[in-house]
């Protein structure tokens, strides 16, 4: 996440997210879409309402929104509020018929506003899925039905100093074997060999995903053996010494400040820190993908990113435009323009292969975006229960439980809701 990333964002700073009973959201959501809108609204204003609160992100926002509304012929207003308070503020404004056009929601947050009945299917309103990669789509949708579109995604990857792997004489580590013998090298003095986040909140589950999905394991059976792997993996880390204890307490945008510090020689971070990076010319890093287990495997890594909604207002004909202007803010060009400002990967495939040509330095990235799935594409609304689950899992296991125990346990917490 960068200084405004989302949990789809996972990474940009943000203050934990409030987690909404799905039995509430569907009580406030069905109360909206069974009495429709409550306010008189001007005919050519329409309101998008995103967490765009960063100066920079809402400034090209903003941009974008002009360029749309003066294409369509329509007023976009945008209103920002921050990324953990979103879910609640729609939800406020469904019990008061207030809801904006548009709401853009972490992806890892839609499926619980979907699941309530409260989102229109953008393929109804017109809107397209050529030329996006299947995995965007789904990450999107929720039970087959496509609510969000995404501008942009992005996933995580491994940050290293070339400076201090070169000096050090290191290579790249491309597996887990590699990565654990490359930060025990790169761990002296102050210097940690790799940072990154295992707090307990969804940063720290957003990192641990592309170890526990690289390793064969899975969001449904959080004690199984492949995951237990993983989580043990992170443990070998910390007792070799090349984590810092302070790993269970950081969240992704402190794990970039180490990075940046000198303190760690690699991390695994997002493209929302690429601006902080670049802001000191004397740091010169590279980027690839995660390690995995075995030479030849494939790095899954996490989805992130938010998308854009259009919900159930009662007004059918609002509805209509409001897909208009999603369709207008995700189109090729405002993704490319979009994705070239924030670094992040455009969501459609012609638009990022221009990316690509023109950020080479993430090329990456855009690998290991290719291999990226959604959180909530097995779970749906069910991913906040087992992310809070393994959050509560990280916190034993890397401060002295065993990972199969601590496992055993969220896998319970999952299951039964407690």
């Amino acid at each position: 996440m960068s200084k405004r990333f989302n949990a789809a964002h996972c990474g940009r700073e943000r203050s934990r997210r409030a987690v909404v009973p799905l039995a509430a959201v569907s009580v406030l959501v069905a109360g909206t879409a069974l009495t429709g809108c409550g306010q008189q609204r001007d005919a050519d204003v329409y309101t998008v309402m995103n967490s765009s609160t960063d100066e920079s992100y809402h400034r090209w926002d903003a941009e974008a929104m002009a360029r749309c509304g003066e294409q369509l012929g329509v007023t976009i207003e945008q209103q920002s509020v921050p990324a953990a308070q979103v879910m609640t503020k729609a939800l406020r404004m469904a019990s008061s018929k207030s809801l904006p056009d548009i709401v853009q929601f972490d992806a890892s947050e839609m499926p619980t506003f979907a699941d309530a009945g409260g989102l229109v299917d953008l393929r109804a309103l017109g809107l397209s899925t050529t030329d996006i990669p299947e995995g965007i789509v789904d990450f999107g949708s929720y039970k087959g039905t496509y609510y969000g579109a995404a501008r942009s995604v992005n996933t995580l990857a491994l940050f290293y100093n070339k400076d201090v792997l070169d000096k050090a004489g290191v290579q790249v580590p491309g597996t887990w074997a590699e990565l654990r013998e490359a930060a025990k090298k790169l761990t002296r003095g102050k210097q940690y060999g790799l940072a990154l986040s295992a707090g307990g909140a969804e940063d720290g589950v957003f990192q641990f995903t592309p170890f526990m999905w690289s390793n064969g394991g899975d969001e449904t059976k959080l004690d199984s053996p492949q995951v237990a792997e993983a989580l043990d993996y992170w443990k070998s880390l910390l007792k070799d010494g090349s984590l810092s204890k302070s790993t269970v307490n950081w969240t992704q945008a402190d794990v970039n400040d180490q990075f940046m510090a000198g303190n760690a020689a690699m991390m695994i971070n997002g493209p929302w820190q690429v601006e902080t990076l670049n802001t000191d010319k004397s740091l010169h890093w590279g980027i690839a993908r995660i390690p995995v287990p075995e030479a030849g495997g494939d790095s899954v890594g996490p989805l992130g990113g938010a998308v854009l909604t259009v919900p159930k207002t009662g007004d059918p004909e609002r509805e209509r435009t409001a897909g208009r202007i999603v369709a207008c803010l995700s189109s090729r060009k405002e993704q490319l323009t979009y994705a070239l400002n924030s670094w992040m990967v455009p969501a459609n495939a012609k638009a990022a292969a221009v990316w690509r040509e023109r950020v080479p330095e993430l090329d990456a990235l855009a690998d290991q975006v290719a291999t990226a799935r959604s959180r909530t594409a097995k779970l749906g609304a069910g991913w906040s229960g087992v992310s809070l689950a393994l959050q509560s899992a990280f916190q034993s296991a890397l401060t002295g439980q065993s990972s199969e125990a601590a496992l055993k346990r969220a896998q319970q917490r999952a299951t039964s809701g407690n």
